[in-house]
């Protein structure tokens, strides 16, 4: 095609461009920027984390021309658009002077302006296609070019440039090149790194001499000496990790809140000073930890009054084989940490009080899978104690008598209540619920106790800062005698001493767990303001080595807590109404004398434990044990064959109908399958087992068979 019929081509395709829609405005380009990345402060505005939302290019927040060095905006304009200030958004010019392929075929940019290549960068049907350039659009980019030079200024067409276009590979917009390549905000950019930018705005794909050639070409249109380029671009473009900038402190956090298509910049409610704390105090213990086979760990601080979250530790980093493992989230075996809610239960329930006498020996468990015989930590049993002792101290043995009266329906039903959303009923975990066999979260956990820190009072934890209304799902009295209990140094030092890492200047009620085999270890608890949950075991389920709760996850809770209150000790709670103080004596010296509390009405009953081991309150029902079976010999007396109930003082109900109150009592048994209830003094079930008698029924003497 000759030139003329080119101009005339082009005059039609310029007719048709000026009837095109206008472009957006600057307000308008702005507001749709979308960044590749979204930037996550803490409360206080400091940046912590940011979290990729757009896999397809890195693009971040945009960066106003103030932000933006003089010397980069210097060589971007010498480099692509001299006479920038000058034309009106064509360059006639330039195209007087250079050749008509070169300026609408040839294969650099030519004549094609800054504000040209904007027009393609903010209209899609203006882009070059991936064929190559095409004059219909070279045509229409000048008309656009004539549209913004209208309506925007010199400075909002160089900034929103600076901010579209393609660097290198995924990298657009001038910040998330000027972090990837120099590990610096634009505003630091000096001439020869701007040399460098504006180099690859030609050649993107260009290895490191050939970038260094142009960068130079551009320092030489300023008369700037080159020294140093070639090495200069040779480290940025091998860069690795440059970008992005800030603190990754809250990789796990940032997955929960982030909000995708929000702004760029979001703020949380985590303490950046908290968060990096918790990060380093994690790093430390696990550090401790090397060659104990523990590798993970997680740590969550809630704030007691809001429900916010002030840290949240998902792993430890470049520590763990499974760095994207999220220990906060994952459901594990939390261990004794779950007594405490079968206590505060009981107390509630009115079934024990914290000076109720429990037997701490050898016990057989019937299940649906064998017997099961629950062992103390240290192997050892101590005989009659206290329920603050029995808790205090971490008692497995007491622990499961205690959930054997409530039941695991019943304890199962609590535990939803306060958030661990249980997928499974009461008896597929049997008796060693109250030890903690559910696999629950860490952020379920820490809630729970969080509730305890209110009172008994539930709500969910506050992700973005929504709190939301508590509702009461346990009694405050029943909540505080467990409190009391967890924070007593004097009841846990049987099992940990008085000088353990549980042990804090002000207020904190606290509690361990280890999981069976040693896979996970827990320390969680409260102060007057915060609650705090540490884990510490390993992402693919590997047993540790040797690892209890006090030398395990509270170290790091002990730092935490003392670092929440710095200057300002916890302080105890108030007692609520419906708790009385009583002093109490111990026959044969069990336990010292002390000074108890109680829930209003119980401690008449209750306050002296005055029986000997023999004669002991049973609590629920110690005979016949739930699955229990027996046979009948019709050649034995029926005398020597009778079943003896025994158990708490109470009501007894066989297959519905009541045989009478005592301790004991003794039936003469007959085929089936049977359900003994034991009802308590109000009358309500205090436990209630199924046992099955096989063989011919017995015949009192004088007596038929029915």
């Amino acid at each position: 095609m000759n030139v003329i019929a080119r101009i005339a081509s082009a005059v039609a395709l310029l007719g048709t461009a000026l009837a095109a829609q206008a472009l957006p405005s600057f307000a308008e380009v702005r507001a749709a920027h979308r960044p590749s990345d979204i930037t996550l402060t803490d409360r206080d505005g400091v940046a912590i984390q940011t979290l990729r939302v757009d896999a397809r290019v890195r693009r971040l927040p945009w960066v106003p021309l103030a932000d933006i060095s003089p010397a980069l905006q210097r060589a971007i304009v010498l480099g692509e658009d001299k006479r920038f200030y000058e034309h009106g958004g064509v360059d006639w010019s330039a195209v007087a002077t250079s050749a008509w392929g070169n300026l609408w075929n040839g294969r650099t940019r030519g004549a094609s302006t800054l504000t040209m290549q904007l027009a393609g960068l903010i209209d899609a049907g203006l882009a070059r296609p991936g064929g190559g350039r095409s004059l219909a659009r070279k045509i229409g980019q000048a008309v656009g070019a004539a549209q913004l030079e209208a309506r925007w200024t010199k400075s909002e067409i160089l900034e929103a440039y600076l901010n579209s276009v393609s660097f290198r590979g995924e990298v657009v917009g001038i910040d998330a090149l000027s972090l990837t390549l120099f590990g610096k905000h634009p505003s630091g950019l000096d001439a020869q790194e701007a040399a460098i930018a504006a180099a690859l705005l030609r050649a993107p794909n260009a290895n490191a001499d050939a970038v260094a050639q142009r960068a130079c070409s551009v320092l030489q249109l300023q008369e700037l000496a080159c020294t140093g380029v070639t090495a200069l671009a040779a480290t940025a473009l091998a860069r690795q990790g440059g970008m992005p900038l800030v603190e990754q402190l809250a990789p796990h956090f940032a997955r929960q809140v982030v909000v995708a298509d929000g702004a760029p910049v979001q703020r949380s409610t985590l303490d950046a000073g908290l968060q990096r704390a918790a990060v380093a105090a994690l790093r430390r213990q696990l550090g401790e930890l090397s060659g104990r086979n523990v590798e993970d760990g997680a740590v969550l601080v809630l704030d007691n009054a809001s429900g916010e979250v002030r840290a949240w530790v998902g792993s430890s980093g470049d520590l763990s084989g499974a760095a994207q493992f999220d220990g906060v989230l994952a459901r594990r075996q939390p261990g004794s940490t779950l007594k405490p809610f079968v206590y505060e239960l009981a107390f509630e329930r009115r079934l024990i009080t914290p000076v109720s006498l429990i037997d701490d020996s050898p016990a057989q468990i019937a299940t649906p899978s064998g017997l099961y015989l629950p062992q103390n930590y240290d192997h050892d049993f101590k005989g009659w104690v206290s329920a603050r002792s029995a808790l205090g101290a971490s008692l497995n043995v007491p622990a499961v008598r205690v959930g054997a009266m409530l039941g695991p329906d019943a304890l199962v039903e609590r535990l939803n209540a306060l958030g661990f959303a249980l997928p499974q009923p009461g008896g597929y975990y049997g008796s060693s619920l109250a030890l903690g066999s559910a696999d629950v979260t860490l952020l379920a956990l820490t809630n729970a106790y969080r509730a305890f820190a209110n009172g008994g009072r539930y709500a969910p934890v506050a992700l973005r800062a929504a709190q939301a209304q508590p509702v009461r799902v346990a009694d405050a009295a029943a909540v505080y005698l467990a409190s009391d209990i967890l924070a007593d140094n004097n009841a846990r030092a049987r099992t940990f001493g008085l000088a353990s890492l549980l042990a804090t200047r002000g207020f904190a009620a606290v509690k361990t767990g280890t999981s069976k085999d040693m896979r996970d270890n827990w320390c969680v608890g409260f102060t007057d303001r915060y609650s705090v949950g540490v884990w510490v075991g390993n992402a693919g389920g590997a047993a540790m080595h040797g690892v209890s709760g006090v030398s395990g996850a509270a170290p790091v809770w002990q730092a935490l807590v003392a670092r929440l209150h710095e200057g300002r000790p916890s302080q105890p709670p108030r007692a609520p109404a419906g708790v009385v103080a009583a002093r109490v004596q111990f026959d044969a010296q069990r336990e010292p004398a002390r000074d108890e509390v109680f829930l209003a009405g119980t401690e008449q009953v209750r306050q002296r434990a005055t029986a000997q081991t023999g004669d002991a309150a049973r609590f629920g029902i110690a005979s016949p044990r739930d699955g229990s079976v027996f046979a009948i010999d019709p050649d034995i007396p029926p005398a020597a064959q009778r079943i003896g109930f025994e158990g708490e003082a109470g009501t007894w109900v066989l297959d519905g109908k009541r045989l009478g109150t005592a301790r004991r009592l003794m039936w003469a048994p007959w085929p089936g399958r049977h359900e003994l209830a034991l009802l308590g003094r109000d009358g309500a079930v205090l436990e209630t087992v199924r046992f099955e008698v096989r063989g011919a029924g017995l015949r009192e003497p004088g007596r038929t068979p029915r």
